[in-house]
Order: C-alpha cells, then structure tokens, then sequence
C-alpha cells in the first residue's frame, strides 16, 4: 500500500482542553463543563484509540465507503467535545394566522395547544438533557448534545405540520430560524 493511501485511511482529532474522553469498547463517554455524553459505536466499523489528547481512527477496509466511514466518526465525536464546552442553541418562530398557537412544556413533554383551533393538544418528545423554553413568538432549544437539540427541534416542527389543507396556502406552525453553537438563556 501506498503512504498516500495510508495517510487517507487514518486521522486523529485533538481532544479540547477541558475535554474527557473514555473509550470502552464500544461506547464512547465524553465529560465536560457542561456535562457528560456517550455514544455507541457498536456497528460502526471504524477503529478507535484515544491516547495522551488525541482520539485516532483507523478505517477498517480500503475503499472511499470505509473512509468516510471514518470521517463521520470523527465528526460525531468531535460534535460530542463541541457540545459538552459550549452547548447548542436552536431558536424556532411560532406563526399563526388566525388561532393564537401557544407553546407549553410539560417534563419532558412540549405541548403545541390550540394549532388551527383543535382542542385536543399536540404532543412531542423532549431528547436527552435539552432544555425547551418558549419566550412569547419563539421557542429556545439549547443542550450540549447536538443531535438531541436537533431532534427536538424536528420533532416541534413535525408536530405542527399542517394535516388535510393546502400547506401553501395556511402556514401555522413552529419553524426553526437559527441554529448556533453556544447556550443561550
């Protein structure tokens, strides 16, 4: 094998300073400020080690599926050392045209009430440790783990989908406007 080819079936992601990162395998556990995550990677196969401040992976076969493979490891752990320093923040807007939409979280339960006049509220699930706090018009979503912020997001948004008429035409609902890095009160 060439070292070209070599070079494209390795990479390593420095570990933030701050940052814990365990692996047993198969999961990963990253610790920091803002909290402590996992992530199995069981029926990932990629090779992982993590030595003195750097995560390494290893591809487990030769061709560009193997590769990037790896590079969608490296990004899910390096989203996960993101997160546990600085957090995510998604900011949703609540429009209505006629029937006032009103937003309510119940535990681990967001209640979108009175959406097109129906009496009976939607319900949608809270992921993980996120956070939901409706500030009048708008929705704030912040956690540390990215995919439980953004599937807390989606599911608000599929929650308030609209059923049986034009969407076109009536556009109630709850839609994401900004995304960022960083927990916003």
């Amino acid at each position: 094998m060439s070292t070209e080819l070599v070079d494209k079936l390795a990479t390593e992601l420095e570990i933030p300073e701050g940052v814990t990162v365990t692996y047993k395998k198969p999961m990963i556990t990253v610790q920091g400020p803002l909290g402590k995550t996992w992530k199995s990677f069981k029926k990932i196969p990629v090779t992982i080690e993590v030595t003195d401040g750097k995560v390494l992976f290893k591809a487990q076969g030769t061709r560009d599926k193997n590769r990037a493979i790896m590079n969608t490891s490296r990004s899910l752990i390096r989203n996960l050392c993101e997160g546990v320093v600085e957090g995510y923040t998604i900011k949703m807007k609540i429009v209505f045209s006629h029937f006032p939409i009103t937003v309510k979280v119940d535990g681990k339960t967001v209640l979108i009430e009175n959406f097109q006049g129906e009496r009976a509220p939607r319900k949608t699930k809270v992921w993980g440790d996120t956070k939901v706090v409706p500030k009048g018009d708008d929705v704030i979503i912040t956690g540390h783990v990215l995919t439980d912020v953004s599937q807390t997001a989606a599911e608000i948004e599929n929650g308030s989908r609209v059923k049986n008429k034009d969407h076109r035409v009536f556009l109630d609902g709850v839609y994401k406007f900004e995304k960022k890095k960083g927990i916003e009160n």
